[in-house]
């Protein structure tokens, strides 16, 4: 067992990365649990989670805390937000999640997490929303649409403290099949620079997900 360095509550655990169970003995997405002196962990699985991929692929900036305050666009059924919710045992995480059926699942996790809400509404919207949240350390985005830049950016200017960090997962196929990824990330990282954010951190998920890339960023105005 060892903790990562620089990367609040994420440990080693035979060569896999795993967090703190924040509720013992119980899974999330059939992941392996592991006991170590006296404690229990959850192994990452950094195939079906971006944030996981991030962090095997040597992510630097890790803005979590163990009180930190999130908002997480496009929860889907929780898998990466549990995680985070083990990170963030002192803090919360809104999870807004656009689909019914995805929610399902999304409300189960949250009632034996009490740090995670969800919330069923559309990220394009983040008005929606206004009276449920407060401002927050950390807007995470893993929107597969479009204009998933630019609904980050909204999010991220609404919500977000000014010393806050964004993080969006970028997914290139979900912009336009035509044009080369690479060629997508970096306009997407214009984009975002003449939205008036700073990109601080670039990594890319391969080979975990195909076609991803993400960016960790601050308000820059």
């Amino acid at each position: 067992m060892e903790k990562l360095e620089n990367l609040t509550g994420v440990y080693i655990v035979e060569d896999h990365i795993a967090t703190e169970n924040l509720n013992p003995t119980i899974k999330v997405y059939g992941e392996r649990l592991v006991e170590f002196e006296g404690k229990e962990y959850r192994i990452w699985d950094q195939r079906r989670s971006k944030l996981g991929a991030a962090i095997m692929n040597g992510m630097d900036m890790f803005p979590f805390e163990e009180d930190s305050k999130v908002l997480y666009l496009g929860a889907s059924s929780g898998t990466t937000p549990s995680h985070i919710s083990d990170i963030i045992s002192e803090g919360i995480v809104w999870c807004v999640e656009f689909s019914p059926h995805m929610m399902r699942s999304l409300v189960e996790l949250s009632r034996s997490r009490n740090n995670m809400i969800p919330i069923l509404d559309d990220a394009t919207k983040p008005l929606n929303y206004l009276q449920i949240l407060e401002k927050v350390d950390i807007v995470y985005s893993d929107v597969a649409q479009p204009k998933q830049s630019e609904l980050f950016m909204d999010n991220m200017r609404l919500y977000l403290k000014p010393e806050g960090i964004g993080i969006i997962m970028i997914k290139a196929r979900s912009i336009d099949v035509t044009k080369s990824p690479k060629k997508i990330f970096k306009e997407e990282e214009s984009k975002l620079k003449k939205g008036g954010i700073r990109v601080l951190e670039k990594i890319n998920l391969e080979p975990y997900e195909k076609d991803h890339m993400a960016m960790v960023c601050e308000l820059a105005f």
